[in-house]
């Protein structure tokens, strides 16, 4: 096939390369630019141009901001030099990219993964103000002239159609990085082995501590079961509140709670495998607008979840079709108490979550890539400038 396109994602990662890999074997030349790629077992195809521009800073919100608007000044150089005529494949990282549209005149598509304006919601941002009517005044001309939208759930794309028409938005969801795998028990489970948590009833958050995250519910909770000797909760990651947390964790004394850095890539799925029950936060502010991936990984690991989120939200909508735990609002810190005690102690019911969840993993699988070319390629709706 004789056509060429650029895929863009400040930070690439495995859901990209499956998608860019699929894009390989049907496109005469095929680009990427970012400004990392995180290679875990399946590797970018070789002949995939790739062109470097500023790495995502996953820190404050004026370092993080300050590198979109670089990256995106980078990107708007190199599709007006090196790739003025490739047809352009948008991913929300960094969410300013996307509205380089009009000024290219290429056809565009956008993967989104975070809906912005909305995602500014959590950051404390007025829907009245100026920066935010712009924005959305913005998406309503972008959308509406992209060639394909892609979102990840019918809550995403409800969200979306406020901005484009219902022909052209794809729902594919997510997948996991460790399709196939058999999880490990805990038996042979090296983390659990280094880190003494033998006979223990493990729940484990692993992922972003930042200000969209309440974090500290999960923390209430320890509180709630400190004097359950058995139970260990574990924190997995970094953010702009990694320090609070910690600070929380130390004020209240909790011996059964503990703050760690994230895990290697090599160690991330043993992880996931030594706990009991893995743990889901979403912000009620922007809880339609974004469906975590770890969502797919931690369901093919086989560990039942437990999601801090309003039950409207797209990740409460998978817990409860496919059956693999539960949904809670962070003020229910109770119930939330009384689900991982019954978990631990029901180990007929914690299997059969466990089952659950294998069961949907094999539906959320690195096959999804396949549906975004399948789509891209489909004509009978979107005509091809």
């Amino acid at each position: 096939m004789s056509r060429k396109i650029v895929f863009i994602n400040q930070a690439t990662g495995y859901l990209t390369i499956d998608v860019i890999n699929a894009f390989a074997n049907q496109f005469e030349k095929v680009a990427l630019i970012t400004g990392s790629i995180r290679e875990q077992d399946t590797t970018i195809n070789l002949k995939v141009r790739i062109s470097k521009i500023v790495r995502y800073d996953r820190g404050n919100n004026f370092k993080k901001a300050l590198s979109w608007i670089v990256g995106t000044l980078q990107i708007l150089y190199l599709l007006k030099s090196r790739f003025r005529n490739y047809e352009v494949f948008f991913y929300t990282i960094p969410p300013t990219a996307y509205l380089l549209s009009g000024s290219i005149r290429n056809n565009y598509s956008i993967a989104i993964f975070d809906l912005y304006p909305d995602a500014l919601k959590a950051n404390g941002f007025n829907e009245k103000s100026l920066l935010y009517r712009w924005w959305v005044s913005k998406n309503k001309k972008i959308f509406a002239e992209a060639y394909r939208i892609y979102t990840l759930s019918d809550n995403m794309k409800a969200q979306v159609l406020s901005y484009a028409k219902d022909s052209v938005v794809e729902i594919i969801p997510n997948w996991s990085a460790f399709s196939g795998f058999q999880p490990v028990s805990k038996r042979d489970n090296s983390i659990i082995r280094k880190e003494g948590l033998a006979g223990k009833f493990v729940v484990q958050y692993s992922g972003n501590i930042g200000v969209t995250h309440n974090v500290e519910t999960l923390v209430e909770v320890a509180d709630r079961l400190k004097h359950h000797k058995d139970i260990v909760f574990q924190i997995i990651g970094r953010g702009d509140r990694s320090n609070y947390i910690g600070k929380m964790i130390r004020d209240r004394d909790l011996q059964n709670c503990k703050l760690l850095p994230f895990r290697k890539d090599e160690d991330l799925y043993e992880s996931l495998c030594a706990s009991d029950i893995s743990v889901i936060i979403l912000d009620n502010r922007t809880n339609d607008i974004s469906v975590p991936s770890k969502t797919y990984n931690i369901m093919a690991a086989g560990i039942p979840i437990m999601a801090i989120a309003p039950a409207s939200s797209g990740v409460s909508q998978i817990i409860q079709d496919h059956q693999v735990g539960g949904t809670f609002e962070k003020s229910q810190i109770d119930a939330m108490y009384r689900f991982i005690i019954d978990l631990k102690d029901d180990k007929l019911r914690w299997q059969a979550l466990s089952f659950n969840s294998l069961k949907a993993a094999a539906k959320f699988t690195d096959k999804n890539a396949e549906s975004y070319l399948e789509t891209y390629l489909n004509t009978d709706s979107v005509t091809i400038s």
